[in-house]
């Protein structure tokens, strides 16, 4: 359906994460990926946290580091793990992700992505939020995971589709695939609508 919507069209994810990639692929379109950006991912102080994944989007989006082609889309997107008030990022260090586990466990939280799809001469951006639920995790537990998937490198120190994401969470209300990282159900409408309003 995008496919045939997207006609001569180029798609570019401006992402390095291996799961937006997968995620994005999952809705049967071709793309490229270019991640270089200029943006400096600082949000503007006093700004309320649930609006800063969008700002994050939209920063990178026009911090991209090469003018876009007149045939190009360009998909952006910012992932924020947010607990009692707390932006949780990726972990600085092993203590930091288990400070952060130790806070989500027997814990509800939410987990918001801001997109931008912009052309030469458009912009749309959006948030999708989804609440989840961990149970409660044992220091031991907690450290198995830490030592097994070493997950530094994604927001909050967790990947819902890994172990703990099996063991330790006990309910999602929202998008699991906004989980992940992308929040593909809203991404897949809004592309739609951005394609056809062109």
């Amino acid at each position: 359906m995008l496919k045939e919507l997207l006609g001569n069209r180029k798609l570019v994810l401006a992402s390095a994460s291996p799961r937006r990639k997968e995620l994005l692929a999952g809705l049967g379109v071709d793309f490229t990926i270019d991640t270089g950006s200029t943006f400096k991912e600082i949000s503007p102080e006093g700004m309320p946290l649930v609006e800063i994944p969008e700002y994050m989007a939209k920063g990178k989006s026009y911090g991209f580091h090469r003018p876009l082609m007149s045939d190009e889309i360009l998909i952006t997107a910012d992932t924020m793990v947010l607990c009692a008030d707390e932006i949780m990022g990726k972990p600085a260090d092993r203590e930091d992700a288990v400070r952060m586990l130790l806070k989500l466990q027997d814990n509800r939280h939410q987990v918001l992505t801001g997109v931008c799809i912009r052309s030469l001469g458009r912009e749309v951006s959006f948030t999708a939020s989804t609440e989840v639920a961990f149970g409660k995790l044992s220091m031991d537990e907690i450290d198995y995971y830490i030592d097994n998937y070493k997950p530094y490198d994604k927001a909050g120190a967790y990947g819902v589709q890994e172990w703990i994401g099996y063991a330790g969470i006990k309910g999602i209300e929202g998008s699991y695939f906004n989980v992940v990282g992308l929040p593909v159900h809203l991404l897949y409408r809004r592309l739609k609508e951005f394609l056809l309003d062109e």
